[in-house]
């Protein structure tokens, strides 16, 4: 990844595992130290020990995002470990097992409201006061290619993904004034822990790689991962407010 993120401080949500964990040793691997928002900081020792291993630091901090004192405190606890951060990156996530939309609960509404879209807001809006205050900063949003399209059964992640996608809008619109930059990654369906009990059916992965109208293949975290680097980069710095879709095409069809 060379040096795009040189001395930069990063804080990734959600690092234990799949694009989160890609992106941490992808930010490490450019030169970054990271600290890691998980929910256990003792199971990610590998993950400690692989962005050492790239010569940077790695500071696992307790982070559930829907529980926003606990990731205020987490976020303090990176910036007094690393005299302060540069880079924020919004992964955490996630999902519910597809439903038609007559069947989603005010329950199951909320939880996916909170995780995916309240987390984002109020964690950038903290994270963003340090941003301000130092001259500027850069947040980068994981989306969706569902917050593009419609997908069946999932109305309600499709409705929290489009949520992010113009949260970033409005962010950079107001925050470009103090420097503070602010973008979204769309991914598509890429190989993760997350994401293989699903790609094991063949028809599943059949009907996935058939609608990667482009590319015909199912994605990698680190291809999801270098997207991030380069928009949380000074090669990205001119742009702000704006969705990269990493979808192979998905959403060009």
């Amino acid at each position: 990844m060379g040096d795009q993120l040189e001395g930069r401080r990063v804080l990734v949500t959600g690092a234990a595992r799949g694009l989160g964990r890609a992106i941490a040793v992808a930010s490490a691997a450019a030169g970054a130290d990271v600290a890691l928002g998980v929910r256990d900081e003792t199971a990610v020792s590998g993950l400690v020990a692989e962005i050492e291993a790239l010569g940077r630091r790695a500071l696992p901090v307790r982070m559930d995002v829907t529980d926003l004192a606990q990731s205020y405190a987490a976020v303090d606890r990176a910036i007094e470990e690393f005299g302060g951060l540069d880079v924020l990156v919004n992964n955490a996530g996630g999902g519910v097992p597809d439903r038609p939309i007559e069947e989603y609960t005010v329950d199951v509404f909320d939880s996916l409201i909170d995780l995916n879209v309240k987390s984002t807001f109020f964690l950038s809006q903290y994270v963003g006061a340090h941003f301000i205050a130092n001259g500027g900063g850069s947040i980068v949003n994981i989306g969706s290619q569902a917050g593009s399209v419609a997908l069946p059964g999932e109305a309600v992640y499709c409705l929290s993904k489009a949520a992010v996608a113009h949260l970033t809008k409005s962010f950079a619109v107001e925050w470009g004034v103090h420097g503070v930059r602010v973008n979204c990654v769309a991914p598509t369906f890429v190989r993760t822990d997350g994401t293989e009990e699903m790609l094991a059916d063949p028809a599943f992965e059949a009907d996935v790689i058939d609608r990667i109208a482009a590319l015909h293949r199912i994605g990698e975290p680190r291809e999801v991962a270098d997207a991030v680097v380069f928009l949380a980069s000074d090669g990205a710095s001119l742009i702000s407010g704006e969705t990269l879709h990493v979808d192979g095409g998905w959403t060009a069809r």
